[in-house]
């Protein structure tokens, strides 16, 4: 009774076995795709795929060895195999077959393979790139002349402008004679003298911009990308994918401002699916900050990273 009870010990294990491996590979990524709604399937990767493998070995060596009724009727086939219980031409078959499989399996798993990504790999992921940003320009490089003449205004009224952000980290900034800039002293001892130099006071603002932007990036950007903008700030180790090193030659120095904008603006979240093997944890800074603060950032991330946007390319 006990063994007819125990007898298909080994079949059962090896259709648990079987039913556990295509759920994980199969099943997984399957019931991801319908929960998340995305496009492509979640796999299961493969070192992870690894470790459930040798968890449920473990726990099926348990329960074999757990009862010794289960462990005479899971080794009772292989030991008839074995004594030719099935006939001779049955135990050459399997001894011969098993070697093979596990053979050709461990080949598979650790050979070198090159094969087409599944999705286009793009240096940089522009499909949906919109072409309106292609020619647009910072424009806090390049001030308006009424810009120039609301801060001389405000110069004047000890009452210059800042981000929220930078005040509250400022102590209430008022004017820029904080900023040890020489055309920022320049300006400001010119103007006490009553002499207002316009192209002075152009090159004031645009040291108060660029204040303005490396403190914007300090609060918001410098724990991921560093404080010299090199990828590498106290949260950047807790990425798979590192942020991006904007001090390498191939980074924000091969794209045009407004690409930068676009991608500030945007955030990780509307890249394009061809993207995927540069997926980006940045937030949607659309989001927190306004427009004239992102391109204040950028002005400043160029600035720290001590390079200069690509000049867009005209056709003669």
């Amino acid at each position: 009774m006990e063994n007819k009870k125990h007898g298909n010990t080994l079949v059962n294990v090896v259709v648990a076995l079987a039913v556990i491996f295509l759920l994980i590979k199969f099943g997984v990524p399957a019931a991801s795709r319908k929960i998340t709604g995305l496009d492509l399937p979640l796999p299961v990767p493969s070192t992870l795929f690894l470790f459930y493998a040798v968890l449920i070995l473990i726990g099926t060596f348990v329960y074999v060895t757990s009862d010794e009724a289960y462990m005479e009727s899971f080794l009772a086939p292989i030991k008839k195999l074995l004594r030719d219980g099935y006939g001779k031409r049955s135990r050459i078959v399997v001894t011969t077959l098993v070697p093979v499989v596990v053979a050709v399996g461990v080949f598979l798993w650790v050979r070198p393979t090159v094969t087409s990504p599944v999705a286009l790999r793009i240096q940089h992921p522009s499909s949906n790139f919109p072409r309106k940003f292609e020619s647009v320009l910072n424009p806090m490089e390049n001030p308006t002349d009424a810009e120039i003449d609301e801060f001389i205004e405000q110069v004047k009224n000890n009452a210059v402008e800042f981000f929220p952000q930078v005040q509250e980290v400022g102590n209430k900034f008022t004017n820029i004679d904080f900023i040890p800039k020489k055309p920022v002293q320049d300006f400001l001892a010119k103007l006490k003298n009553g002499d207002v130099d316009r192209e002075l006071a152009k090159e004031a603002l645009h040291e108060k911009n660029l204040f303005e932007g490396r403190a914007m990036y300090e609060i918001n950007c410098r724990v991921c990308h560093g404080d010299s903008a090199g990828g590498d700030g106290p949260m950047a180790y807790g990425f798979q994918l590192r942020p991006i090193n904007f001090t390498d030659n191939g980074t924000i120095e091969v794209l045009v401002e407004g690409y930068t904008f676009w991608r500030v603006k945007i955030g990780g979240l509307g890249l394009p699916v061809e993207s995927t093997p540069w997926d980006s944890a940045m937030p949607v800074w659309s989001l927190d900050l306004t427009e004239k603060e992102r391109w204040a950032i950028i002005m400043g991330e160029y600035n720290l990273a001590q390079k200069t946007p690509r000049i867009r390319e005209k056709l003669e």
